[in-house]
């Protein structure tokens, strides 16, 4: 399963053993346009109920950026109320996807996470980090706010936390400071070591009793079944805001930075 779309593409597989593997990148720092949430969120679906997967990783290609969160392309070019929705619901449906899949889904963060790049590590269920995946909510340095990914967020590293990354924007927090709060369950000095401990801890999980893992994953996600409702609404209110002057003028000179 393979798609390309504007220079991005999404990559699934299964290997032999039963790990889903889900591979996204794009040139841009591994940003997120439309096309690719749709069809991250449709491959996580996928692999989640093909009955041969027992354990799914999510990862992003290269060794720099994880994932720059939303295309600032595509965010400056949305020009009416229905395509900023549509825009922001991509990110609702990748999370609500994590979400529901009945498999645990590990993250591997080799670098910087931004905006909806930390929704994404949040709606994992274990996330592996090396020392260089700093993070940042930078949404409200642009004009617009964690709507969506805030729920996930959230979830993960508690209100303070996440006020704390949504309030200073423009600051990055190490990846320490991360494990500390619970967005990341190991870190590691480099790449060779955080995919030692993947292969060790997926091995170990693909002999796992299928059926308590989906149990487990029910607990863990205790609370968030208005989950597609809610990330809908806070993408209305994203959808909303990009398309004023204020929010555009704040991504046009974040571009030229």
């Amino acid at each position: 399963m393979g798609n390309e779309h504007q220079k991005g593409f999404v990559l699934a597989e299964i290997t032999k053993s039963g790990i889903g593997i889900i591979t996204f990148g794009h040139p841009m720092s591994n940003a997120l346009p439309g096309a690719i949430l749709e069809t991250l969120a449709q491959s996580i679906n996928q692999i989640a109920s093909d009955q041969r997967c027992k354990v799914i990783v999510l990862q992003s290609q290269g060794s720099k950026a994880f994932c720059a969160g939303a295309s600032f392309d595509e965010l400056i070019s949305i020009s009416d109320y229905e395509s900023g929705l549509e825009f922001f619901s991509g990110f609702a449906k990748v999370i609500n996807a994590c979400r529901k899949a009945p498999k645990l889904i590990i993250g591997r963060v080799q670098g910087k996470a931004v905006g909806g790049g930390v929704g994404l590590a949040s709606a994992t269920d274990y996330c592996f980090a090396t020392q260089k995946a700093q993070i940042k909510l930078s949404e409200l340095a642009v004009g617009i706010g964690p709507f969506v990914v805030g729920p996930a967020v959230e979830r993960k590293i508690g209100k303070s936390a996440m006020s704390e990354l949504a309030i200073d924007a423009t600051q990055w927090r190490s990846a320490q400071w991360a494990k500390e709060k619970g967005l990341f369950n190991e870190v590691y000095p480099d790449e060779i070591e955080m995919d030692a401990a993947i292969e060790r801890l997926s091995t170990q999980l693909v002999c796992s009793n299928p059926e308590a893992i989906s149990e487990l994953k029910k607990i863990f996600w205790e609370g968030t079944d208005h989950w597609d409702e809610l990330l809908l609404q806070r993408a209305t209110i994203s959808g909303r805001l990009v398309l004023s002057d204020f929010t555009k003028n704040a991504i046009s000179a974040f571009k030229t930075k």
